[in-house]
């Protein structure tokens, strides 16, 4: 019998297709130092608020904590982006967690030199650490690209999602052990550990094409104000970027009004069971890292838009709107927690779409912008929902008035409705943002109309 003649699938072997996640070892190795010091800021986070609360402060002092490490950090923003692209990737995310070092390691000598830490004394550092923060998400969000295939980009992102979400499990955990056993003087001690270790872990990775940007590239350099402001106008200057970046800030803007009524809304309806908000929060946690778990593994989205405003409408359907009407701590659990698992996919396709399409000597003013525009709604949102919740929603709920007239047979009457009402009507308005990015093709088909860069 005669033999087949060879074809060429037999004669010239293919190369081996490489693996999900082949060439990844310099990022893991960044990643855990990331880990590990953001868990180390959320255990001393978590300690000067029981500190504050011990101290007879009680809400006030707080909420004045969250506000001192939160402004700084957005209202810089812009300015980071500014500064990280005038220098290498390696040395922005070196400044960030030196920054970081140096104000704990001020604070430790405080502590145990000076016989305690006072009040006067956290609140600026605790605003100091926030700066150093401004800088560490434009400069990990950009240095991505430096580190991972481009197709690993979205499994990339979806693992630094899950960082956040382990240190906000970990952190309050961990806090309130150290706390009970040892102190603050510990817990300071394992912070510094933790910036050590994370700055060592940037240390001996290697960044490819991490170049400084020369004054002669793109015409002279601009003050920095200047350039922080460039990176704002970027934005806009292409039509699919700048109704993505108006979307995701809309979306941003109304979930972040509904969540900030989930705490009180679960408190008034279990009659302050404190149990119960942890296990929502234990829910928010362990769905924040199966998500970026599980955005890793698969890889996200094919067509990025579609699929970020698809899991923007998840979101909301799960986390803001289900958890309206859920009835108890299951459901109230169940919901938050596939909203959590769905979060991953936005953050993650946001951040590789700005990786592919613009620029690696603008990313870092780009993602400062993105970080200043998405965040400046957090303090505006909480200031307002509030004052809502106490003066409008819950008095209309009891009263069966207003938006009750309609949404009274849904939600009852009962303390905690006004702001279960206040969370159905921010799912329902990010159901129709997200809806209406859809129905754009400049959002829906970015990935068509405004090709990935080449490198």
């Amino acid at each position: 019998m005669r033999k087949s003649l060879p074809t060429p699938d037999d004669t010239e072997p293919q190369a081996p297709r490489p693996g999900r996640f082949a060439g990844m070892g310099g990022f893991s190795l960044i990643w855990g130092g990331h880990v590990v010091s953001l868990v180390g800021n959320s255990v001393l986070r978590f300690a000067f608020i029981i500190e504050a609360w011990s101290a007879g402060e009680r809400a006030t002092a707080v909420t004045t904590l969250s506000l001192c490490a939160l402004l700084p950090q957005v209202l810089l923003s812009p300015v980071a982006g500014a500064v990280i692209d005038r220098v290498s990737k390696r040395a922005a995310l070196q400044f960030a967690d030196t920054g970081g070092l140096v104000i704990v390691g001020l604070l430790a000598i405080l502590q145990f030199a000076g016989g305690g830490l006072e009040s006067w004394q956290v609140y600026p550092a605790v605003a100091l650490l926030g700066a150093a923060a401004a800088f560490q998400y434009p400069a990990m969000a950009s240095s991505v690209p430096m580190l991972v295939r481009k197709d690993q980009l979205q499994r990339a992102n979806g693992l630094l999602a899950s960082a956040k979400s382990t240190a906000d499990i970990c952190g309050p955990a961990l806090g309130g052990v150290l706390i009970a056993l040892s102190g603050i003087g510990v817990i300071l001690a394992v912070d510094l550990i933790s910036f050590v270790l994370a700055l060592v872990a940037i240390r001996v990775v290697r960044f490819k094409g991490d170049e400084v940007r020369k004054k002669d590239e793109a015409g002279p350099r601009k003050k920095i104000a200047a350039e922080a402001v460039a990176g704002l106008r970027y934005l806009f200057t292409q039509p699919s970027l700048r109704d993505l970046i108006l979307t995701f800030c809309v979306v941003n803007l109304v979930m972040i009004f509904g969540f900030a009524a989930v705490q009180p809304m679960v408190l008034t309806r279990t009659g302050n069971n404190t149990a119960a908000l942890a296990s929502v929060n234990t829910a928010i946690g362990i769905g924040g890292v199966a998500g970026g778990l599980l955005m890793a593994a698969w890889g996200g989205p094919r067509n990025r838009g579609r699929g970020m405003m698809t899991a923007i409408i998840g979101m909301c359907l799960s986390a803001q709107v289900a958890m309206a009407l859920a009835g108890g701590v299951v459901g109230w659990c169940a919901a938050i927690l596939v909203g959590a698992l769905i979060m991953p996919v936005i953050n993650g396709s946001m951040q590789s779409i700005v990786q592919t399409k613009v620029p690696q000597e603008w990313q870092g003013r780009v993602f400062g912008a993105v970080m200043f525009l998405s965040q400046i709604s957090v303090p505006l949102a909480t200031a307002v929902s509030g004052p809502l919740a106490d003066h409008v929603f819950e008095p209309q709920a009891s009263a069966g008035t207003g938006v009750f007239v309609v949404l009274g047979p849904l939600l009852g009457n009962r303390p905690g409705s006004g702001m279960a009402a206040m969370l159905l009507i921010a799912g329902l308005c990010g159901i129709a943002v997200a809806l209406w990015g859809l129905a754009r093709r400049s959002v829906r088909d970015i990935d068509t109309l405004l090709p990935d860069l080449e490198g």
